[in-house]
């Protein structure tokens, strides 16, 4: 549906302004559709995205400052999102051997399991996208690239 009928406004101050707000639209609409999903299962998208980022390192341990680089949202707290996740049983951290004052986190067997358990739903998730077809996404992922590089 085009975004004149979603917000049902038919002006815009320029097809830049209309653009914005598109992005605006569509990024909290797939939030929403994320959320409903991640929250069936007790996360949020910031706890999922770290479990993420310590599933594709494991076994290799990470340390807070990785997390926070490969974050999606660069304004979550990841520090109190590994301690709700601990608490929950899916990470766990240890003092680093080699450097006291460092903390390895590693995401746990539960851990695991449960993302392995949410993956065809988060599957589902992104089949929304193939009313694109896979040059359509290709030239949607240069344009964003090419929006964010300025």
């Amino acid at each position: 549906m085009k975004i004149e009928d979603e917000i049902k406004q038919q002006n815009f101050k320029s097809e830049y302004h209309k653009l914005v707000i598109n992005l605006k639209y569509t990024a909290n609409w797939l939030s929403a559709l994320h959320n409903k999903v991640l929250k069936s299962y007790g996360l949020s998208s910031q706890q999922f995205n770290v479990l993420r980022i310590l599933k594709g390192q494991y076994p290799k341990p990470c340390n807070l400052l990785l997390i926070r680089d490969r974050m999606l949202d660069k304004e979550s707290n990841a520090s109190r999102l590994i301690d709700k996740l601990e608490v929950s049983g899916l990470t766990e951290r240890v003092q680093c051997p080699k450097d006291r004052r460092q903390v390895d986190i590693t995401i746990t067997k539960k851990g695991i399991d449960l993302l392995d358990e949410m993956n065809p739903v988060i599957e589902d998730l992104s089949d929304r996208f193939n009313t694109l077809t896979e040059d359509e996404a290709k030239v949607m992922n240069f344009l964003l690239d090419k929006l964010r590089d300025k």
